[in-house]
């Protein structure tokens, strides 16, 4: 008995066999308009919008660079202290100027005597010494660096010498100031008729708040006699406590 191949098995063999038989399978067609799309940047923040941005244009800039600057006041015999914008920065004294290292640009430069403060505003430049001399001014302002008296006035008459005295105090305190006064003078004795000399004297004493003067008025009595001769009065002696 014959084995009978059927044919359909027959046919598929044949068609493995030939190329071309097999078609190729296709992908499926997608429909992008269905497809949401991957956002893979970050977008940019808006800057466009000025008033969101900090606004620098007031911020101060410094250099960082500084320059040298000399306090000095002369032959002005005082410590004086000295401050630099408001902050105290040493002792000027006249042998010994302040040396000082600022930053660049403009400050304000105090140096005070007692109460009264004389200020002079500086530019420093990188490299460059600037020299600051209050001599002349505390010379002119401040007049006396140490507590002081004066006679500023006096008036003969008879047997009777009036003085007129000026107590000056330029220190940061009250002070009680007594000064010495003394003059001389010759007159003729009523009774012998001879001229002798002599001296009056006398101290007197006030109180003087700081920064302040004070005018004070003071008479001496003379010998008895006539044909006064007087010598220019004087203070012989200041003391302060």
């Amino acid at each position: 008995m014959k084995n009978v191949m059927p044919v359909p098995f027959i046919i598929l063999i044949a068609c493995i066999l030939m190329t071309g038989c097999v078609g190729q399978i296709k992908n499926p067609t997608v429909n992008v308009s269905n497809v949401t799309p991957t956002i893979t940047f970050i977008p940019f923040s808006n800057v466009t919008n000025i008033t969101n941005i900090t606004n620098t244009t007031n911020t101060t800039v410094t250099t960082g660079l500084k320059g040298p600057v000399r306090i000095s006041i002369g032959s002005w015999d005082a410590d004086l202290p000295v401050s630099i914008d408001n902050t105290s920065a040493g002792i000027v004294t006249h042998d010994k100027p302040l040396d000082l290292i600022l930053e660049e640009g403009n400050h304000t430069i105090k140096v005070c005597a007692g109460t009264m403060c004389l200020e002079e505003v500086v530019t420093i430049k990188f490299a460059k010494q600037q020299i600051v001399d209050f001599e002349e001014r505390l010379i002119r302002d401040v007049v006396f660096p140490y507590p002081t008296a004066r006679i500023v006035g006096y008036y003969p008459s008879g047997d009777q010498y009036t003085v007129t005295v000026e107590y000056i105090n330029p220190s940061p305190k009250d002070i009680s100031m007594s000064a010495e006064i003394k003059v001389s003078y010759t007159y003729i004795e009523s009774r012998s008729n001879n001229r002798v000399g002599s001296v009056a004297q006398r101290i007197v004493t006030s109180n003087v708040k700081s920064g302040n003067r004070l005018i004070q008025t003071v008479d001496l009595n003379l010998a008895s006699g006539y044909s006064y001769v007087y010598s220019v009065p004087e203070i012989t002696g200041i003391t302060t406590r």
